[in-house]
Parts: structure tokens; C-alpha cells; sequence
């Protein structure tokens, strides 16, 4: 568990004292300034000391904001201040943030497949500030090119903006993107979002996209992973075997994919190793289906074993929408009850930062242990630059 504790911590030296949270009750605060006009004040970083005196704190007594202790100091000062129903409501792509004790909420799902988009929930929004941002290629033409620079280029060109937006609070700093699943059926609505048909092409793909997404010039090669600065955080989806949405009453949340060993490592599996080896992406999203009859969320092989422990993820694990509710209802997987369910993805290696249902449930009976929330927490002392 201590292992798993900093695995979940390193990842997320990400998100602190750099991050900018672009819902309300985040690092955005409203106030009503002298002519009695509301007005919302956006803060850089989370620690800052005059939005913790907004909030009637100061900011000295608050050991996660001191940037000269180790993250796992700071990390477990925030966990032992919170409560077990606080530290719960951590777990979904909305944290709810602590006031109390100045943890800002934070929404993790912002999307940027070809360039930063609007798909979500508000985290990423556009207005008169900022009417758009740059749409690239979909993904299938991009790949057509065979230009792993271009492909480079479009990620650091959507990040760039993606940072300009989140100066504004108008994007996160984590994006659910690029989707790296290999088409294998033409029949799949979503293909064009993927890199294609051929397992070396989407990898390829994949590391580069990701590397121009999150890599800080001059940082790239920096020896200790683990703390390495981002210029966002990106997420390779959806793991694995998945390309099928609803064809003639087969769907996505009930579909087993019956796969073999050697089409798993070939096929479904080689771009996100790549995207993880090769690309040191900061997530993985396991997907709907089953395969060979485990949930891709509930499988301990496919996570723990491969993606923490064989290609040693410098990351978090994030399910995709309602997964674990699919499970239960939809797959009837062991015939587990929600806590059965939430233990299963846990156990097998999913992070706290998953959408917890999207928010829809919330499931507050499960003792967690702490440092399964750290993904979010850490958001308070990032190293974003």
C-alpha cells in the first residue's frame, strides 16, 4: 500500500502550487469590490497567500503550502486535516475541495483530442474573452501524414492554449486525450478520433501527441520521472480492446471483447505501452467493456500488473464515465454491490482521480485508505510550469 501511496503521489507533484481551478469554489473567488460590484478574482496557484486571507486563513498555518518540504510531507499534512466523508468526495472528476482548510475544488475532465475543446463538464468553456480555440485535423487525417514533428507540433500548440485559457479560468490542466484505441471495425462511429487501424502507427502517434501536450522545453529528459515539470497532463484512452459503440443491440457497457493473448500484446495493448514508455503520459482511462469476461476497470492484470508494474506508469489510473456504476449494473460483474464494486477497481490498481460515476453516485460507505486521494489533493502543489 505505502508503494501504491507513492506511485498515486508522484504523478501528482502535478497539480499543486501552479494550479489554477476553473470551476467555481476553486482558485477563482467572488467578491464585491468598493462600488458594490461582484467581481471574481483569478488566482494563479492555489497557495496563494491573499486568497487564503479571502478565505479567513493564513496561509503559515497550512504545512502543504510550504514548497521547501517533500511532497509526501505536504501531502500528508492536507490527508490528515481531512475527514473520511471529505476525503471521499475527492474521488470524482468533480473534487469538491475543502474550504476549511483552503483545498480548492477542482474538475478533472477537459478534452483536447485535436486542439482544446469545450466537451465536459464547464471545466474548459468558451465566452467573449475567449470565443475558441485552434481545431486541428481530426486524428485519423493527422496520422495520415506520417509526421511524427506534425504530430508533436499540433500537442504543443493546444497545450500552449490550453495554458492561456487556464490563465483566464476558462480550462483545467488535465485532458482526457488522445484516444488510442486500434480500429478494428469500420462499423465504430468514433474512429475518426483515433490514430487508425495499425497498432505501431497509433503508438507512435500517441507518444508524440502526448510529449508535445505535456513536455516543458528543456525538461524533457529529466532522470526523476516522478517529478518531472508538465505543461499539462494528458491521458491515453480507452484501455482496451475497444472499438465497438452500439451496433444492432451490442453496446459498449455490456460488450465482452473475447481476445487473444497474442492479439492483446500485438494488437490492443502495444499503443499504450508505447504511450506510457515512450510518451510518459500522466494517465491511463480503462474503458466500458469486459475482456475475457473481467471488466477493463476491474481486471488487476491489465492495470496493476502491466501498466504499474510492467511498464511503470508515472501516473493514475482514471476510469471512464460511470464505469464502475456499468459494473454493477450492466455487467453484473460477481454480482457485486456498489462497495464490492469500488473495492474490485481499487484493489486492481484504478486511482482516485476517476471519474467516480461522473459525479452521478457517490458512494460514501467504503473505508478508503488516504493515500488513495492524494491524485487530487496534490493538486495544491503542482509542477506544472
Amino acid at each position: 500500500m505505502e508503494k501504491l501511496c507513492l506511485i498515486i503521489l508522484s504523478i501528482f507533484t502535478l497539480f499543486t502550487l501552479c494550479s489554477v481551478a476553473p470551476v467555481a469554489a476553486t482558485a477563482r473567488m467572488l467578491y464585491v469590490n468598493d462600488t458594490g460590484i461582484p467581481v471574481t478574482q483569478v488566482y494563479k496557484y492555489a497557495c496563494h497567500p491573499q486568497r487564503f486571507k479571502d478565505l479567513g486563513l493564513n496561509i503559515e498555518h497550512f504545512t502543504y503550502c510550504d514548497k521547501s518540504l517533500s511532497y509526501e510531507v505536504r501531502a500528508k499534512d492536507i490527508i490528515d486535516r481531512l475527514s473520511l466523508e471529505e476525503k471521499v468526495k475527492q474521488l470524482g472528476n468533480r473534487a469538491s475541495g475543502v474550504p476549511r482548510i483552503g483545498l480548492p475544488a477542482y474538475d478533472w475532465w477537459s478534452e483536447a483530442l485535436h486542439g482544446v475543446s469545450d466537451v465536459g463538464t464547464n471545466t474548459t468553456f468558451f465566452n467573449d474573452n475567449i470565443p475558441g480555440a485552434t481545431s486541428f485535423p481530426t486524428p485519423i487525417t493527422l496520422a495520415a501524414s506520417f509526421n511524427k514533428s506534425l504530430w508533436k507540433a499540433v500537442g504543443q500548440a493546444a497545450s500552449t492554449e490550453a495554458r492561456a485559457m487556464n490563465n483566464f479560468g476558462q480550462a483545467g490542466k488535465s485532458f482526457w486525450s488522445p484516444n488510442i484505441n486500434v480500429v478494428r471495425d469500420p462499423r465504430w462511429g468514433r474512429a475518426l478520433e483515433t490514430p487508425g487501424e495499425d497498432p505501431f502507427v497509433v503508438g507512435t502517434y500517441a507518444s508524440n501527441y502526448v510529449r508535445g501536450l505535456q513536455d516543458v522545453e528543456g525538461t524533457e529528459n529529466t532522470t526523476d520521472l516522478n517529478s518531472r515539470p508538465l505543461k499539462v497532463a494528458s491521458c491515453c484512452k480507452h484501455y482496451a480492446a475497444y472499438d465497438v459503440d452500439n451496433w444492432y443491440g451490442i453496446v459498449r457497457e455490456t460488450f465482452d471483447a473475447e481476445v487473444r493473448e497474442q492479439d492483446m500484446i500485438e494488437t490492443f495493448v502495444r499503443p499504450f505501452e508505447m504511450c506510457v514508455k515512450d510518451g510518459d503520459v500522466s494517465s491511463v482511462m480503462c474503458s466500458y467493456n469486459r475482456i475475457n469476461g473481467i471488466p477493463a476497470c476491474a481486471d488487476h492484470r491489465l492495470l496493476h500488473d502491466t501498466i504499474r508494474g510492467e511498464w511503470d506508469l508515472h501516473g493514475y489510473i482514471v476510469s471512464d464515465c460511470d464505469s464502475i456504476d456499468v459494473m454493477v449494473n450492466r455487467h453484473h460483474f460477481l454480482n457485486d454491490a456498489p462497495e464490492d464494486a469500488m473495492a474490485q477497481v481499487l484493489k486492481a490498481g484504478w486511482s482516485s482521480v476517476a471519474l467516480l460515476l461522473c459525479s452521478f453516485i457517490t458512494i460514501y460507505s467504503i473505508i478508503l485508505p488516504s493515500c488513495l486521494i492524494i491524485s487530487h489533493l496534490i493538486i495544491l502543489s503542482s509542477h506544472f510550469s
